[in-house]
């Protein structure tokens, strides 16, 4: 058990600390002390392993835990059923007082710069590591009208969804979703650089879309639609033009030669 209680520990601070704590409380899922004597230990591990299908079957627990934590879903984390087993062993040891490695707190951040961090988001100024800008899959208010990407979830109210700077400043430094890891694994970001996003992303400026970007957009989406439509009827009309010229022609001929 202390063994498999340790690999747990690992897991746990790489890929849950972003959005749960044991013993300090709701962060941006519920506080996990506890958690292996108030669910069926199947339940919790296929909970781990498939969170997203047991949402989409409308699981009761899964759809409660859903509704309570701001409709965030769980995300799958790709564990495998010995990982998946390992942190519920971590569970269990530290519900029982069992004696395991201390946990390594992570360093605290230097002063973010919230202008320095919006560079990094909209990839004015490159990432030391190399990675790509954040708006090259996520949107966010507060960088002009189209706000970034598409691929990934709009950050607006990502400061304040992840419990603020601990659970954020955790998510920034671990990236523990599959997505994310596979981008940033190999290239985690420096200290400055997550206390600069961090601090960009907790601005007031960008907690919530302004009335006159949800306007902008609106305007660009009908003038583009506009002008789509008009292409479309060009090409159409010259395209017809082209079948036209040929038909008239041969009728034309045929009417010449009948007389």
């Amino acid at each position: 058990m202390p063994q498999a209680g340790g690999e747990g520990q690992t897991i746990f601070q790489q890929k849950c600390t972003a959005c749960h704590t044991i013993g300090s409380g709701d962060l941006v899922g519920p506080d996990l002390e506890g958690v292996v004597a108030r669910r069926d230990e199947d339940w919790l591990t296929r909970w781990i392993t498939t969170p997203d299908q047991m949402l989409a079957e409308n699981d009761p627990i899964a759809t409660q835990l859903l509704q309570q934590y701001n409709n965030i879903p769980m995300p799958n984390l790709s564990l495998t059923q010995s990982q998946v087993a390992a942190v519920i062993a971590y569970l269990q040891s530290t519900d029982q007082g069992q004696s395991l490695p201390p946990v390594v707190a992570a360093p605290a951040l230097p002063q973010g710069d919230p202008a320095a961090g919006k560079e990094l988001f909209t990839g004015n100024r490159r990432f030391q590591s190399g990675g790509p800008p954040c708006m090259a899959c996520h949107s966010v208010s507060g960088i002009g009208v189209l706000g970034g990407g598409v691929l990934g979830p709009d950050l607006t109210q990502v400061f304040s969804k992840y419990g603020g700077e601990t659970g954020l400043g955790t998510f920034l430094s671990t990236m523990p979703l599959p997505t994310m890891n596979t981008v940033w694994g190999q290239r985690p970001l420096a200290s400055q650089e997550q206390a600069d996003l961090m601090a960009f992303l907790g601005q007031v400026a960008v907690s919530e879309r302004s009335p006159e970007a949800i306007l902008q957009l609106s305007a660009l989406t009908i003038i583009g639609t506009a002008a789509v439509l008009a292409l479309t009827h060009l090409i159409w009309r010259y395209r017809l033009a082209g079948v036209r010229r040929p038909l008239v022609g041969q009728r034309s001929r045929a009417l010449t030669a009948q007389r």
